[in-house]
């Protein structure tokens, strides 16, 4: 049965195939002038064994915490 999960640049994952995600790591987001303008966050998700078949997902700290949530199958804090 799948189970599909919506990323935050749009695409979809079924999340049944994923068998690795990594710590959510945070880093500064710059503007094109190179100033901080806050921080984002990453979590890499992988859907084998093979490193060409890790994706490195990046979004706000709403964004990767739903995915995960969603990832693991727990209901969205509200």
């Amino acid at each position: 049965m799948q189970r599909w999960v919506r990323l935050p640049q749009g695409g979809f994952l079924d999340a049944t195939q994923i068998i690795y995600i990594s710590k959510v790591d945070s880093f500064a987001r710059l503007d094109e002038e190179g100033h901080n303008t806050g921080s984002d966050y990453a979590v890499t998700i992988g859907t084998s064994l093979n490193r060409d078949q890790f994706m490195m997902i990046s979004g706000n700290k709403d964004e990767i915490g739903t995915l995960v949530r969603q990832i693991l199958g727990q209901a969205a804090a509200s």
